[in-house]
């Protein structure tokens, strides 16, 4: 199989340079083994998160303080702003609705109720822009009777730590009675598919406007919308009082339906997406990939004039780490990470750990290294990168989309980018 690029990994990062690439007029090949890291995502996109410790309220300001080894760095801090821009159209011409600046951070609620800086969330989304000024005093948060995936009273309470009066209330559905025969079903996603017909919206809204007291807002849990069908639209105009979706613990609704958006914009821009599929093996002759063997085309490898390894980091699988070494397991290009295994983690769970910083050595366009020497047509995005600790960082998602799309305007310089197609 030939084409212009092919990509091994079909998360965030892979599928945005893919669609990058598509718009650009490229065929390009995703091999995806499966489920991704986007899987997990709370509805919101980090650009820069933390800097030695503290949060990050300007972020195009804090890039500057980054060492040299960060992928921002090799990028250049000064084509982050436009690159977040670029991202966030993308994201945009997805059907992905998120708000937010890349100049200044706000703050997303993570499902125990912690605030987190963040640079966009879903416009259905509770995000809040300044913590001295809420915005609103007074809300009902919302529970779904047996619901697994959502810490009610952590949340709650830290809710009130920010100084808002937080009333709790639970409900359920008709539709939702047989879901809890097995508590192994209330699960979000599971939850998400009974509750698309308008009949299942109006039974939710007859109970939460009984519920509402002097709550200023509703606060529901982000179980709605499995797929862009506008539930959460129809479900505010049956509401008395407006309504955001705060996330629940992972795999997430949210997350679940950007990925299969941002799937769905890439293949129909004509590229192909080979789902369940593994990249195994690379060739590679005087100092160029030749082809990529996969698990399910068997002795029919993809040939391409440039490769993107995408694969992600430890969980999943891009890096492996075994007694005595962590290795990139497709390709065998060079990773930075300490020869010595003591050093890879430290005891305490809090503390900071060095292999999160590990990953693929690149050079300063993040070409892949092999044995200390650049392969000319294979480039590395995303959290397979090294240079970064994504925890500590508050950088992920940040990294993930705008490698991939500094990568694909590398590879697609001579071309300009196609009018978005109507969805």
């Amino acid at each position: 199989m030939r084409t212009d690029t092919v990509i091994m990994g079909g998360g965030l990062s892979g599928l945005a340079c893919g669609i990058a690439l598509c718009r650009r007029g490229q065929r390009v090949t995703i091999v995806s083994g499966g489920q991704s890291l986007l899987h997990f995502n709370g509805g919101s996109m980090e650009l820069l998160g933390y800097h030695d410790g503290k949060a990050v309220t300007k972020p195009l300001d804090a890039l500057q303080a980054l060492p040299s080894q960060h992928p921002y760095c090799k990028i250049g801090v000064n084509h982050i702003q436009d690159l977040a821009t670029q991202a966030h159209h993308l994201l945009t011409d997805a059907g992905i609705a998120m708000s937010g600046d890349a100049t200044s951070n706000h703050w997303r609620i993570t499902p125990m109720g912690v605030a987190k800086p963040a640079w966009l969330t879903l416009n259905d989304h509770l995000r809040i822009d300044d913590l001295a000024k809420l915005p609103w005093q007074h809300v009902a948060l919302m529970s779904i009777r047996g619901f697994l995936d959502q810490p009610v009273a952590m949340l709650a309470n830290g809710l009130r730590k920010l100084g808002m009066t937080v009333d709790v209330h639970e409900f359920t559905t008709p539709e939702l009675t047989a879901l809890r025969h097995s508590p192994s079903e209330m699960r979000a996603s599971s939850i998400a598919k009974r509750l698309v017909s308008r009949t299942a919206l109006e039974h939710i809204a007859q109970q939460v406007n009984g519920m509402l007291g002097n709550a200023e807002a509703i606060l529901m849990p982000a179980v709605l919308q499995l797929t862009d069908n506008g539930t959460t639209t129809l479900l505010q105009t049956m509401l008395n009082k407006p309504m955001r979706l705060v996330a629940t613990l992972p795999p997430a609704v949210a997350g679940s339906r950007m990925q299969a958006q941002l799937r769905h914009y890439f293949q129909m821009l004509g590229g192909v997406y080979l789902l369940g599929d593994t990249a195994i093996k690379g060739d590679i002759q005087d100092g160029k990939v030749t082809a990529v063997s996969t698990s399910q085309l068997g002795d029919m490898p993809l040939r391409a004039d440039n490769y993107v390894l995408a694969t992600g980091s430890f969980i999943s699988k891009g890096l492996v780490a075994d007694y005595e070494h962590i290795y990139e397991p497709v390709m065998g290009v060079d990773v930075d990470a300490d020869g010595d295994r003591e050093k890879w983690s430290q005891f305490g769970f809090m503390e900071e750990q060095a292999y999160m910083g590990y990953g693929v050595a690149t050079d300063g366009e993040l070409r892949c290294l092999k044995g200390g020497q650049v392969i000319s047509n294979l480039w590395a995005i995303g959290s397979v990168l090294s240079g970064h600790d994504s925890i500590k960082a508050g950088d992920g998602t940040g990294v993930s989309l705008l490698t991939a799309l500094a990568v694909a305007n590398r590879l697609a310089a001579s071309k300009p980018f196609a009018k978005a197609p109507d969805k």
